[in-house]
């Protein structure tokens, strides 16, 4: 990986930094490329559980690079919407593809692209520094990033608008009441408690994780019934585990339970 983005795995934990901080962690595409590669390793490796977003610096990340989005050498929306395609959707895929918990650190303020592509995490938990604003309507654009698409499912339709439409920050606690991150930690300890609880699923039963992550997503494209229905085949796969069958023996012997992730 490019310096730029900084990808390591340890203890069934892997981490994705963004670590372009004088430039505020805006990102690139060629930083974009390693963002997605890294996601598609992480889910083809089994040796990875949980995978961590976080960056280095004093700020999340402000966006993509309008040094090098804004070279129009064409037609400039034809320009636009293909950087989008070729950059940006690869990272939504390897998102959308990726079984395993997606956690975000914020460890500062995230803005317009920057904070769009946080909330693609499962979730996100802030420094109390942090701040967070859709500033797309500051500069004349539109969420390109998934901002339309995810930011009302989190806060909410008219929410969601408020910030879309007027650009305005709010603080880590605001962001934590109307359900835009899960919870706020003291900036010193931010990264200690999101590892803390990365460690908690990387040492949990991967494949209920997983299937519960799936089953999560899926369910919300589906009526009630049919989602009903959907789960039965998980909850088969599920309950035929080593995990499943060594928490049933814990819960009878009054142990803990030690998981092996299969």
């Amino acid at each position: 990986m490019a310096n730029e983005l900084l990808f390591s795995k340890k203890n069934a934990i892997a981490t994705i930094t963004l670590n372009r901080p004088e430039k505020l962690n805006t990102f690139h595409d060629g930083m974009l490329a390693d963002w997605a590669a890294a996601l598609r390793e992480c889910q083809a490796d089994d040796a990875v559980n949980v995978v961590v977003l976080t960056a280095a610096g004093r700020v999340f990340c402000a966006g993509g690079d309008l040094g090098t989005m804004g070279r129009h050498d064409g037609n400039p929306a034809w320009d636009m919407g293909h950087y989008i395609r070729q950059n940006v959707h690869p990272v939504a895929q390897a998102v959308d593809a990726l079984h395993k918990p997606y956690l975000c650190a914020l460890n500062g303020t995230a803005t317009g692209a920057g904070l769009d592509m946080a909330l693609m995490a499962d979730i996100r938990f802030a420094a109390r520094s942090a701040r967070f604003a859709e500033t797309y309507i500051k500069v004349g654009l539109v969420p390109g990033d998934g901002g339309a698409f995810l930011l009302p499912r989190l806060v909410g339709l008219t929410k969601a608008l408020e910030l879309l439409w007027s650009g305005d920050f709010i603080s880590a606690e605001e962001a934590e009441r109307i359900g835009l991150i899960s919870r706020v930690f003291a900036d010193d300890s931010l990264m200690e408690e999101t590892y803390a609880f990365a460690e908690r699923l990387a040492t949990g039963p991967s494949i209920a994780i997983r299937l519960t992550k799936q089953a999560v997503y899926q369910c919300l494209r589906m009526d009630f019934l049919t989602a009903m229905a959907s789960i039965t085949s998980p909850m088969g796969v599920a309950a035929s585990t080593a995990d499943h069958k060594e928490a049933v023996a814990a819960f009878k012997e009054k142990r803990p339970a030690q998981f092996i992730g299969r």
